[in-house]
């Protein structure tokens, strides 16, 4: 039957990224498709679209480094805008004060961020829950107070300027050539994580979610593996603020609030949590959803000039997250699983 398509009988098998040829064909129309998007979206919507686009490649790497954090290792994280702060600015000083080349402003800001994390990662050896969730708060505050307050390094309330990157004499000055850094950067660092998860490493992560006193009991590191967790999620968010900042060519202390960690968490918890489908779908419509809000907002505006209006944005992310909570707490990535499951057993299927 078709529920038990996904079954494996061997070890091997399991770690196989791509098991069958339709795997591996919808993987090649997922690349084609990558491909395309900018060139599909610009002939539909200008280059505002390209802009969307290169936005929710970045939010895609984040949410996939926050879902392993979260949703294999059960760790909260209400700080992770701090670190995407982190990776940004560090790409601002090293292309800016001391000249580095894009392709290492990228790879050092991963690797510094990632240390970053360890660190912030070590409560988590003491606290779950609430209490790490409000630990990791706390660095997010501490981030913001001393990216405002610590001038001769970041700018202040001024903010920073960060080049446009280049790799040769080639410059990413448009926002097509930029998206042919940010999909493939988001698609290299998506296997990376399918490959993780299937690693002895990623099997760790999952069994301290799911018991961490039985993960211990068989001999899990809980200390290493948990420490680990944040300083790759960390990492990743690392490598999407170092995009962040080149693309936009200007940083500052608005860019890195606590809101925008919020909205990472509601990406996670909307795409579906320990899914890397679920990453991506959360990314596409938490990034999207505040456009369509600001259209809306702005008609509103038009034909109710008097209307005094909330924060809608915030308002929504709230509403958005309760209920998805309430009513899909597998995401969007459970919601599409269930559609799946549907036409493969139709007409049989149950009612």
């Amino acid at each position: 039957m078709s529920k038990y398509r996904d079954l494996v009988i061997s070890y091997d098998e399991d770690l196989q990224l791509f098991r069958t040829g339709v795997q591996r064909c919808w993987f090649g129309v997922l690349v084609l498709g990558v491909g395309v998007a900018p060139w599909a979206g610009a002939a539909l919507g200008g280059n505002y679209v390209v802009y969307l686009l290169n936005l929710t490649g970045i939010a895609v790497i984040v949410a996939l480094g926050l879902n392993l954090l979260i949703g294999s290792t059960g760790l909260v994280s209400l700080g992770h805008a701090a670190f995407l702060a982190v990776g940004a600015y560090t790409a601002g000083i090293l292309a800016n004060k001391l000249g580095f080349p894009f392709w290492m402003t990228v790879t050092l800001s991963g690797v510094l961020t990632g240390g970053v994390g360890v660190i912030v990662g070590l409560p988590a050896l003491r606290l779950k829950g609430l209490y790490l969730g409000l630990a990791t708060l706390a660095f997010q505050f501490i981030a913001e107070h001393l990216i405002l307050h610590w001038e001769g390094l970041t700018g202040g309330s001024n903010g920073m300027a960060v080049p446009r990157p280049a790799l040769g004499g080639f410059v990413f000055d448009t926002d097509l050539r930029f998206y042919y850094l940010t999909a493939p950067l988001a698609l290299l660092l998506g296997l990376g994580i399918a490959n993780l998860q299937r690693s002895r490493f990623g099997r760790a992560l999952v069994a301290i979610r799911d018991s961490d006193v039985a993960a211990e009991a068989v001999g899990v590191n809980l200390a290493r593996y948990k420490t680990l967790a944040f300083g790759v999620s960390a990492a990743y968010a690392g490598v999407a603020g170092s995009l962040f900042a080149h693309y936009l060519g200007y940083i500052g202390p608005d860019h890195f609030t606590v809101l925008l960690s919020v909205e990472y968490l509601t990406m996670v918890i909307v795409g579906g949590m320990g899914s890397i489908l679920g990453s991506v779908l959360g990314a596409i419509f938490i990034t999207l959803l505040p456009e369509g809000l600001r259209v809306l907002e702005g008609q509103w505006r038009s034909s109710y000039p008097s209307l005094v209006l909330p924060d809608l944005r915030a308002l929504v992310m709230g509403l958005v997250l309760i209920l998805f909570i309430v009513f899909e707490p597998e995401g969007l990535a459970g919601l599409w699983r269930r559609v799946r499951e549907y036409w493969q057993e139709w007409p049989f299927s149950k009612k």
